[in-house]
């Protein structure tokens, strides 16, 4: 149920109240934990179901809900997207194989409060143009995380990463973007990962939102696949995404989903 107490910014942004961070914070830190634990797991032979499978039972386990089984009729605790698809890949029966890099990503509702957080894997060793799409995926998310404090604008994310991409010769996919959210799973702002600087609604303190920018070796453009799901890259190169959920503070920003283990980088190893 949503029991919004806070109030709504002229472009219909929730502003939350400074007792609601501990409930995202909580939901956070469970998805974070999951995918820490979800480590071992992604090796060659393993298989996208299995993995999933492992999820959903660790949500169970947690006391937890899954936000995406029976969302709009999904059907799985996670999204599982292997090399070239970009976003909402659906587990399956096929087996991963040495090379593969893939992006988890759970969604769980703990009392009420959404927490959304997605990383990169390696099933394997990772070759060199895979490590290099992973760590720039990586390193744009934390300059649009850098840009947010009360005062400056959802531009000001976008640009950040865009510039920040486009500087190592790769793209910004355009057609997926990240979400408000809090006690509901999705909603205003579209927070999407290119822009022009002073540009969008305004930051304020109480926003809560994720910032998930999917970067392509190749071109930014997209095609969804005939299950209605499966995002993938048009010209078939490969995409790479992660993904935090953000709270504006007074003077800055706090990420609910961090990783309790320090594995939110594949290369923790």
């Amino acid at each position: 149920m949503d029991d919004f107490t806070g109030r709504l910014t002229r472009d219909g942004i929730r502003i939350h109240n400074p007792d609601d961070f501990a409930g995202m914070h909580r939901a956070g830190a469970l998805a974070a934990e999951i995918l820490d634990r979800v480590a071992p797991m992604v090796e060659p032979g393993a298989t996208t179901g299995a993995i999933d499978a492992q999820i959903e039972a660790w949500v169970k386990e947690a006391g937890a809900t899954s936000a995406t089984i029976g969302y709009r009729g999904y059907q799985h605790a996670s999204c599982i997207s292997v090399n070239h698809v970009v976003c909402h890949g659906i587990p399956g029966e096929k087996k991963l194989k040495n090379g593969d890099i893939l992006n988890i990503d759970v969604t769980v509702i703990v009392d009420g409060w959404f927490g959304d957080t997605s990383r990169m894997y390696v099933a394997g060793t990772i070759g060199r143009k895979a490590e290099r799409l992973v760590q720039v995926t990586h390193d744009a998310l934390f300059k649009g995380i850098e840009a947010v404090k009360p005062g400056n604008t959802f531009g000001d994310i976008g640009h950040a990463i865009q510039s920040y991409v486009e500087a190592q010769r790769m793209s910004v996919v355009r057609d997926f973007c990240g979400h408000g959210l809090g006690q509901v799973f999705h909603a205003p702002p579209n927070v999407v990962h290119y822009g022009r600087p002073g540009k969008g609604p305004v930051l304020e303190e109480g926003m809560f939102f994720t910032i998930e920018p999917m970067v392509n070796l190749g071109r930014p453009e997209t095609k969804v696949l005939a299950d209605d799901w499966t995002a993938v890259t048009r010209d078939k190169s490969l995409s790479a995404q992660f993904e935090h959920s953000i709270g504006v503070t007074a003077d800055g920003f706090e990420i609910f989903t961090l990783s309790p283990a320090g594995k939110f980088h594949p290369t923790w190893a």
